[in-house]
């Protein structure tokens, strides 16, 4: 034992009154530190709540509970923000290895994905049409698209503009299915009028349709129990479909 330990004071046993003491509550849970990853998190719990209109750094800083200013050791902007946000849909997405024997069915389960990943949080699609794919975590993802199309032998022009098209594609049907969504979901305000659902409007445009004057609209009336279907995913497979019959007509005899 050195002699600066044997100088150290022991010491005292706790007081009688100290043993019966019980043990100081936590006021609250240890906060976790701030980093990038839970600034993301708390920013989609603010956009499905509020929407994009309402996402501002102001209320994803009071998610967290801390001050603006703290969020911008993690993000530059909101606008940086919402990137990394859209990045965040493809962690663990993976593009198979192309396979030109298969490349349409690939392709379909890629735009269905993708319009799942939309899906998964409100106003997705619009941030995604705002935001060009052409980040460091995305390129990956973008290179993967290239080589399905290459790989399936479409002219390199051809290739160039298909995963745009495609891109487009989702994120317009997506758009439009969130559109609509809002829509019913201001149904339950009861200041506002009520809308009928998706089901319900399209059955009547279905008989506005039927009941046209047929020397005047004979193909609306013809296709009028065509024209609107109330299943979202037969629609997003039919328009996805005549895309991908379109692109295999540019493949060599």
């Amino acid at each position: 034992m050195t002699d600066a330990a044997a100088d150290t004071p022991t010491p005292p046993p706790p007081s009688p009154w100290d043993r019966e003491r019980p043990a100081r509550p936590r006021t609250g849970p240890a906060r976790a530190p701030l980093s990038r990853e839970r600034v993301v998190e708390a920013a989609f719990a603010v956009l499905d709540r509020e929407g994009l209109d309402g996402l501002s750094m102001r209320r994803v800083a009071a998610e967290l509970g801390v001050a603006v200013s703290a969020l911008y050791a993690h993000v530059s902007s909101k606008d940086d923000l919402l990137e990394l946000m859209y990045a965040r849909l493809f962690d663990g997405f993976e593009i198979p290895e192309p396979d030109p024997e298969r490349w349409q069915e690939q392709l379909r389960d890629y735009a269905r994905s993708g319009r799942q990943r939309l899906l998964s949080h409100r106003d997705m699609a619009r941030i995604a049409m705002a935001h060009a794919p052409f980040t460091a975590e995305l390129l990956p993802h973008v290179e993967a698209l290239l080589a399905l199309f290459r790989t399936a032998g479409l002219p390199d022009r051809i290739a160039a503009e298909a995963g745009d098209l495609i891109a487009t594609y989702i994120d317009g049907f997506v758009l439009e299915e969130g559109i609509w969504r809002d829509r019913a979901a201001r149904q339950d305000d009861a200041s506002s009028p009520g809308r009928p659902d998706w089901r319900e409007m399209a059955g009547e445009m279905q008989n506005y349709f039927a009941s046209l004057p047929e020397g005047d609209f004979p193909h609306l009336r013809a296709l009028a129990g065509l024209m609107v279907s109330d299943s979202s995913d037969e629609r997003f497979d039919v328009g996805l479909e005549i895309i991908l019959r379109g692109l295999a007509t540019y493949l060599p005899s």
